[in-house]
């Protein structure tokens, strides 16, 4: 009990650390830990419940939440906030000393997870194929958009960039704090203040009891078109994440700067070899966490909520 508490408790810093970077989602860890769908299930579960009690079905709410895996949930959420809480502002000085080594290194963890998810695309005809390169043009188009830091933002914009990003964190392939840099929001939440984080969180509450039913509905019935979106989304954040010439962009809570890491630029020789070195380390050391953690199951989803009509 304790060792399966402390270890989803680590998956949960894990995804914390994933989430603050731009250009890496917590849900590509989610995948690589084998979770993803043990969390999916869960967090729907607990959205169902909340919709229960709010419509006034209490008894419903309660068998609801009875149903839920808490030693799944809890030390997960704990472990994402305290990563939050201990790493967003060492992550924002990394991200600008040492952004190309940075990004390096999730860019090998990004491609590890591609390996991943295509052993588990079983199905792969025409139709999935197509998925996987229109998702992956699509997400690198997108993501070359660019936009300036917004100063000062009042707490509404908190809200809603905390209901959007929440539903990025939770894809693999797609960053959410990527997102927060192309809204304008990325170090005024990293720099935000607890009233500021607290609006935030609710916001990222209300997105994710929204978007996480519709995803476990889409995994229930369309698993393996939902695996080659996920793939073609991990190919195309690989955009974000290639090291040169800025790392995954700017920092910063200027308003004439802008996100410069989407450049399509070649690097230099001399920066060629480290960071190819550092994404082929990160990606074997993917590899192996993955091998390791299937070789010795710890039966993390084993209780997993039972599939609950909406």
């Amino acid at each position: 009990m304790i060792q399966r508490i402390a270890m989803q408790a680590l998956r949960g810093f894990c995804m914390g650390a994933a989430d603050i970077v731009p250009g890496v989602s917590g849900g590509t860890v989610a995948l690589i830990f084998g979770i993803y769908k043990g969390l999916i299930a869960n967090v729907r579960s607990g959205a169902h419940a909340l919709k229960q009690f709010v419509t006034g079905d209490v008894s419903g709410g309660v068998t609801t939440i009875k149903e839920i895996d808490w030693l799944f949930l809890i030390p997960l959420g704990t472990g994402v906030i305290v990563a939050f809480a201990l790493l967003r502002h060492p992550m924002e000085t990394l991200l600008v000393e040492e952004a190309e080594n940075i990004a390096a290194v999730f860019c090998g963890l990004v491609a590890a997870s591609c390996v991943i998810v295509w052993q588990n695309i079983t199905t792969r005809d025409p139709m999935r194929f197509a998925t996987i390169v229109a998702v992956a043009i699509a997400a690198f188009v997108l993501l070359g958009f660019q936009a300036g830091a917004i100063l000062e933002p009042a707490l509404p914009f908190f809200l809603v960039t905390g209901a959007i990003a929440i539903c990025a964190m939770i894809l693999p392939g797609v960053s959410g704090s990527f997102i927060m840099l192309m809204m304008g929001m990325y170090a005024a939440v990293l720099g935000g203040s607890i009233v500021e984080l607290a609006v935030f969180l609710v916001g990222a509450v209300i997105g994710l009891a929204l978007f996480s039913s519709f995803l476990n509905w889409l995994l229930d019935r369309h698993e393996q078109t939902v695996l080659a979106g996920l793939l073609g989304l991990m190919i195309g954040s690989i955009r974000v994440l290639w090291p040169w010439p800025n790392g995954v962009g700017v920092v910063s809570d200027e308003a004439e700067e802008v996100i410069s890491g989407t450049t399509l630029e070649w690097p230099e020789a001399s920066a060629l070899g480290t960071g190819v070195l550092l994404a082929a380390v990160a990606a074997a050391l993917t590899l192996l966490v993955v091998k390791f953690a299937e070789d010795k199951p710890d039966h993390t989803n084993a209780q997993a909520p039972s599939d609950i009509s909406a």
